[in-house]
């Protein structure tokens, strides 16, 4: 064997005798610098690669097998939920397929690089009913949107939150990300969103009236467009006001049981709400899929339900007419 050839094969035994665990930590590194995910996508990739190299008791990347992984995704199937004790449910088939898609991904990754082990296209995802859409009728939107209406800061602030997540459809890590120096007097804003892809989303009369009101009564100097009010609160550790996405849940929440509302009200119902007030007014599915942010019409498809009323008229119109 000539040296290039040595060489060569000395350069393949490293990568074949390379510890699954160091395959995995390259990968993570590549999804982050790479691929430019967000730090919690590479730490949910973390989990769930990590949880089936442990269960499978994986050694190398050869270890992985057509066998290893229908045992995994078999044992994952009768993994309960872990909601509640007395909750006898199974962990649902969307979840699985998190587990999958990380693996899958991570099959590419070491296919990209010419690291034997099982093909990602021996990979199938569990099949998953259609989602159903958590909604709320227009009235009851109103309703929230009309709940805070005082002129204490509390209230100014969860009014401007109500009203830019109605206008722009924003999910909440987006608004949470927000900051105050936003320009007003345009009508449009730049949105980071997922994969670190930008979209402009558009701000309505009432959220930019709501928004002005809110920050011309702050007094503090952080530079989130929504914080945290209760300051004497905080720990030592706890420096930044901004609000989370918990803290906008709750505040949802919070508003929807002043306004009457029986039925459970997230941010992501109001983006729902964003979404299908402008299917129904006549704008198009692409349109749409561009203003949320989806990288695939296919999830913006969902909301496809809300044209049913239109084709009710057209049935009414034009079915069995000579009877």
């Amino acid at each position: 064997m000539n040296r290039l050839g040595t060489q060569c094969w000395k350069c393949y035994n490293v990568i074949m005798s390379q510890n699954i665990n160091e395959l995995k930590q390259q990968f993570l590194e590549y999804v982050e610098i790479e691929k430019g995910r967000a730090l919690n996508t590479v730490r949910n990739y973390d989990q769930y690669l990590s949880r089936f190299i442990d269960h499978s008791k994986l050694k190398s990347a050869s270890d992985i097998t057509d066998t290893t992984v229908r045992e995994f995704h078999l044992w994952l199937n009768r993994q309960p939920s872990g909601r509640k004790l007395s909750d006898r449910s199974t962990l649902k088939k969307k979840t699985q397929n998190y587990y999958l898609i990380a693996l899958r991904s991570f099959l590419k990754f070491l296919a990209k690089r010419g690291i034997t082990s099982l093909s990602p296209e021996h990979i199938e995802l569990a099949k998953v009913g259609e989602r159903a859409l958590d909604l709320i009728t227009n009235e009851e939107l109103k309703q929230l949107l009309e709940a805070p209406n005082g002129s204490d800061l509390k209230s100014l602030r969860d009014k401007a939150v109500l009203e830019l997540l109605f206008s722009t459809g924003l999910r909440v890590s987006e608004l949470c990300s927000l900051s105050k120096d936003i320009n007003l007097k345009a009508d449009e804003l730049s949105i980071r969103g997922k994969g670190e892809k930008i979209r402009v989303v558009f701000l309505s009369k009432e959220a930019k009236e709501a928004i002005k009101t809110y920050l011309d009564k702050r007094d503090d100097m952080d530079e989130a467009l929504f914080v945290r009010l209760n300051r004497e609160k905080l720990g030592a550790k706890e420096k930044d006001l901004a609000l989370d996405p918990r803290s906008i849940q709750r505040i949802i929440k919070y508003w929807a049981i002043k306004a009457g509302i029986s039925k459970k009200v997230t941010p992501h119902v109001i983006r729902h709400c964003f979404a299908t007030d402008l299917l129904s007014n006549g704008a198009d599915l692409r349109s749409v899929q561009m203003l949320l942010g989806h990288s695939n019409i296919s999830t913006t498809q969902i909301y496809t339900h809300v044209t049913d009323s239109e084709l009710k008229r057209v049935h009414s119109l034009f079915h069995n007419k000579k009877r």
